[in-house]
């Protein structure tokens, strides 16, 4: 029985002491409960205060904030009153202004009236009065036409035609006087400078002819260049550009073309065709075209060495390949790109002689027959194709007009410009530097002759010493000794307007006056 009281009373004794350990549990939590409550109050009481405070001070802020821009306001619409008030007075102003001038041109306007009034007044009286003087003078032109015996349109032409007559006399006195000295002069300076530049060029002739003709070995190679039905000749006619013409000439077949590149680059095509042999159209072009590469690089060298001779610098690709061109250009039998090389020295030596600009004489002496590297394929003259590729390749301008100015096409507004045309007119007419066919010399012969024959009071007319002098005979009681000097002066003024040609040449006008009588 012990154990079991034992038993009892300890878990009698566990109850009670789980009973007050959950009491002073409970005790101790509504004591924490209370404080955290307490707490709380304590800061939520704090919060509000500071919330209070904060709002308090957010008002106050916004309160200055709107205090200060509606200070801010005021100044700005004060400021903007002033302004009003500034422009109103300055409109005031201009109103009155404008007020005074309007008044100011009603005034104007009211003696601008007036005037015109007085002016058509006196234009009307103005007109009257013309009509009464040229009721007057028709009057007295009359009287004097009744009196001379001839109108008065007579009585001008008569004086115009003695005033005209006096003064070509006089003219020609003053003319024939000054050319005669100034001729002298000029002649004894010029032959010593150029016989100078001359004897320092001493060039060698040019006789360069662009060969058209191409030997061959044997006849039998006529009938293989035509080919079967005429196809090999077709297709060198077409590849080349250039007319190939077989006739009875032994031995020899004719190219001809007014290109002269394409001629010669026909002529080596058929030379080579005829060492290799193998002639058909697909060799026809392979060679063709094998030349033409090479011809362009032999160009290239030409106009290189060109500008090399002549000492030009800095030349454009472009004008380096038309210089290189001229090489198979020729006139009159001489080469061209040889004969703008001789240009550029003589036209360095005759500025060094005259004291000119010798670099632009130079460049513009090498240039000027640039032209002719093209002129069969363009419109228009040598010169002023030249002039246009000298433009495009942005050349400098006194070099252009001194090549513009060459042949006369404008007029020559630089010393270097007419040293240019004179060695120009050096080159091409020295002894054996051209030639001429036959054909082109006796036109040439007849157009001289016939521009003599044209003017009134020729008798005879004969051109000689190949075309450089025009003997000139005149009827003696038509042409007096003054009129024979004018005549001289016009008919070379018309020959250098009408004809082209190398050198110069001289007119002479003979006169003569015959008196014969009879002793009986």
């Amino acid at each position: 029985m012990e154990p079991l009281i034992s038993i009892l009373i300890g878990a009698i004794g566990l109850l009670l002491g789980g009973g007050v350990g959950y009491f002073l549990r409970v005790k101790i939590f509504e004591r924490d409960i209370e404080s955290a409550h307490r707490q709380a109050q304590r800061i939520i009481a704090e919060a509000q205060k500071e919330a209070q405070t904060r709002r308090r001070e957010a008002v106050m802020e916004a309160r200055e904030e709107l205090s200060e821009e509606r200070r801010a306001f005021e100044r700005e619409a004060k400021d903007t009153r002033q302004e009003l008030i500034q422009l109103e007075k300055q409109l005031a102003n201009r109103e009155d202004l404008l007020d005074k001038r309007a008044q100011s041109f009603d005034e104007k306007e009211r003696d601008l009236e007036k005037k015109s009034r007085q002016l058509d007044s006196r234009l009307r009286s103005v007109e009257e009065s013309e009509q009464d003087l040229k009721a007057t003078l028709e009057k007295q032109r009359q009287i004097l036409e009744n009196i001379a015996g001839i109108t008065e349109i007579q009585a001008r032409q008569l004086l115009l035609d003695n005033l005209d007559q006096e003064m070509q006399r006089e003219q020609a006195l003053v003319i024939a006087k000054y050319t005669e000295e100034t001729k002298e002069i000029a002649k004894r300076k010029a032959r010593e400078i150029l016989v100078g530049v001359m004897q320092r060029i001493a060039s060698e002739e040019v006789q360069e002819n662009t060969v058209s003709t191409v030997p061959l070995p044997s006849d039998d190679l006529k009938g293989r260049i035509i080919g079967r039905e005429g196809r090999n000749i077709r297709a060198f006619e077409s590849t080349t550009g250039i007319n190939l013409i077989i006739d009875d000439t032994p031995e020899a077949v004719v190219l001809s073309g007014f290109d002269p590149i394409r001629r010669e680059a026909a002529r080596i095509t058929l030379e080579r065709l005829v060492v290799d042999g193998r002639i058909h159209p697909g060799r026809i072009e392979e060679i063709h075209h094998k030349v033409l590469k090479e011809m362009d690089e032999t160009i290239k060298e030409a106009g290189e060495t060109a500008a090399l001779d002549a000492r030009v610098p800095n030349l454009a690709p472009d004008l380096i390949r038309l210089l290189g061109r001229l090489k198979y250009r020729t006139s009159y039998g001489q080469n061209v790109l040889a004969h703008s090389v001789e240009v550029a020295h003589v036209c360095a030596m005759l500025a060094e002689e005259v004291g000119a600009d010798s670099t632009i004489s130079r460049r513009a002496g090498l240039l000027h027959d640039i032209g002719k590297s093209i002129d069969w394929e363009t419109e228009g003259s040598h010169v002023t194709i030249g002039v246009q590729q000298l433009r495009r390749c942005k050349e400098r301008e006194d070099v252009i007009h001194a090549v513009e100015a060459h042949h006369n096409d404008v007029e020559a507004k630089s010393i270097e410009a007419v040293l240019v045309q004179i060695g120009d007119a050096i080159s091409a007419s020295r002894p054996g530097a051209r030639r001429e066919t036959l054909e082109t010399y006796i036109k040439r012969l007849e157009q001289l002759e016939a521009i003599a024959n044209s003017f009134k009071g020729v008798e005879k007319t004969f051109a000689i010493s190949a075309g450089r002098e025009v003997r000139i005979v005149v009827e003696p009681n038509q042409i007096d000794d003054v009129g024979a000097a004018k005549l001289a002066r016009d008919v070379s003024k018309r020959i250098e307007e009408e004809l082209q040609y190398p050198g110069q040449i001289k007119v002479t006008v003979l006169r003569e006056t015959r008196a014969t009588e009879y002793a009986r």
